[in-house]
């Protein structure tokens, strides 16, 4: 109920009630674009632009889709932009390759120096494979492997068919598999069985 006065007010010129949002969202913006573009100054960059955006377009926001879904979609837009535009590759850390492969930001009570290393080495062979992705098959693994957003949801935020989403999900999550196969790091994971998931509601 609060948020939505501060977006309504924020709808009407209100700079105060925009701030809150702000401080309502900041981080989970910022831990977007971050995985986004390893580069911090670039992924604070994307998210002040975002929110910029966000400001700017508040007047037009109907409130079809929620305020976060909608801000999610200026954020990942904005890292896509500033990729393309610097002409830069970068990378997120930690996706799983598969809904039901490793997890590779799922918290591990107790892991050995030598689990701990052979994890931190595999989330920098993933890094490195995703810095080889085009923007838009990286944009969908940040959305669905590291914020866990459904295949829905996703289509929401970067205004795409569902199908579109699977299918850059698909042969992003291929791209990266291969990457990795050929780099003489990775070793295959067996396909996993099709149980129909469609993704976290």
């Amino acid at each position: 109920m609060q948020e939505a006065q501060w977006i309504d007010k924020a709808r009407r010129g209100d700079q105060e009630a925009f701030a809150h949002l702000v401080r309502l969202y900041e981080k989970r913006v910022l831990a977007l674009s971050t995985r986004m573009c390893r580069n911090r100054e670039d992924a604070a960059e994307a998210a002040q632009e975002a929110f910029l955006a966000a400001w700017q377009g508040l007047p037009f926001f109907r409130g079809e889709s929620q305020f976060s879904t909608w801000l999610y979609r200026l954020a990942s837009n904005a890292c896509v932009d500033l990729l393309r535009r610097e002409g830069r590759r970068c990378g997120a850390a930690g996706p799983s390759l598969d809904d039901e492969d490793i997890r590779l930001d799922a918290p591990d009570p107790a892991p050995s120096p030598q689990e701990a290393a052979e994890r931190r080495e595999l989330r920098e062979q993933v890094a490195a494979g995703l810095d080889q992705l085009t923007p838009e098959h990286r944009q969908v693994l940040v959305l669905r492997e590291i914020h866990q957003l459904s295949y829905d949801e996703i289509a929401q935020v970067l205004s795409l068919d569902v199908g579109t989403v699977k299918s850059r999900i698909s042969r992003g999550r291929r791209q990266l598999r291969k990457i990795l196969l050929e780099s003489g790091n990775f070793s295959a994971v067996p396909a996993s069985k099709d149980t129909g998931k469609e993704g976290c509601t």
